[in-house]
């Protein structure tokens, strides 16, 4: 099939890393487009992640504040609830605005956006396949890949998007979960478990290593451990689940904690131990180029691949998986 276009730069993914590195690219003269499958620009970060996260945790903490500490402002109220539908359409809202806002900045720039699936054809050819299947071919003299990441899933407690959940499904809960079990204490867990908790639901959190936020300063998860239970969460650390089974709309997490089996009935469990790089559907095999055994990307500290015109850049290759760690110019910024 022969190219439809050919640019100096294609990006494929549109998150902090590949919107950034595309609109630079741009601005520095070159003909640039913008591959990305979400049909939104931002990636996971702006998406399904830390700012729709930031928008719920605002909204509960309003809640919670007016619900519980009012009176200690010498302000009375009765009656508070919590609109979670209402607090869902304010958090896509904020999210819609700054997807915009990036495509804003795309025309303004003169990056073409392509909404659909990247993949290579050869280390210059890069295949498009848009959400209703239609195909097209784009030449690139340079290639970047910031695919970003997606939730780590686990054998015994696979995604159902009902009652196993990831992150990104918690997003968007249409009403508060009786018992919301965590399973995972590090940041996602924890964020997304406070929300739900201020908005009244029981929150387990069950980890495995001897502590919540493991990767932390000890004094920090020693700390967020006093505030969170302090908030009514339960911690379980040291506790390792074995078993996840549902049943209808419920599900029983069973777990292991230093030999003693203790058993957890829940009617939401948000599995949160982490997140790997997607390089799904990238056929990289067509290029010679392998994931190393995290399935992460070797790059060099110029973001070069092992072939001569493909970069890496953010969540695919090492280093930690933050929004301004992938926009850095370099591999250690």
């Amino acid at each position: 099939m022969a190219a439809a276009e050919n640019f100096d730069v294609v990006v494929i993914g549109g998150g902090p890393g590949g919107y950034v590195a595309a609109i630079r690219a741009a601005q520095l003269g070159l003909k640039a487009a913008c591959v990305e499958f979400r049909g939104a620009l931002g990636g996971t970060c702006l998406n399904v992640g830390c700012i729709p996260s930031k928008a719920l945790l605002e909204a509960s903490e309003v809640y919670e504040k007016i619900n519980h500490h009012a009176a200690d402002f010498g302000i009375k109220v009765s009656k508070v609830t919590a609109d979670i539908n209402a607090m869902i359409a304010r958090k896509d809202a904020i999210v819609s605005k700054f997807t915009k806002g990036i495509e804003g900045l795309f025309k303004k720039n003169k990056v073409t956006y392509y909404k659909g699936r990247g993949s290579f054809v050869s280390a210059t050819e890069i295949a498009i396949t848009d959400s209703k299947g239609g195909k097209q071919t784009v030449g690139a003299k340079h290639v970047i890949i910031a695919t970003g990441s997606e939730p780590i899933q686990i054998p015994i407690a696979k995604f159902d998007g009902k009652v196993i959940v990831s992150s990104t499904e918690a997003l968007d809960f249409t009403e508060v979960p009786e018992h919301l079990v965590v399973i995972g204490g590090g940041v996602i867990g924890l964020e997304m478990g406070s929300v739900w908790k201020r908005l009244g639901a029981k929150v387990s959190i069950i980890e495995a290593l001897p502590s919540i936020l493991a990767n932390m300063d000890e004094a920090v998860a020693k700390s967020m451990t006093k505030i969170m239970k302090d908030q009514g969460m339960e911690i379980h650390a040291g506790t390792k689940v074995t078993e996840v089974k549902v049943t209808g709309n419920k599900a029983v997490v069973k777990a292991d904690n230093a030999g003693k089996a203790v058993e957890f009935k829940a009617d939401k469990v948000l599995v949160a131990v982490g997140r790997r790089a997607y390089t799904e559907g990238l056929n990289l095999q067509a290029i010679g180029l392998a994931t190393k055994p995290n399935g992460k990307i070797q790059v060099d500290d110029q973001l070069r691949t092992s072939v001569a015109n493909v970069y890496a850049i953010g969540d695919v290759v090492d280093g930690l998986m933050l929004a301004h760690k992938a926009e850095e110019r370099r591999g250690d910024g």
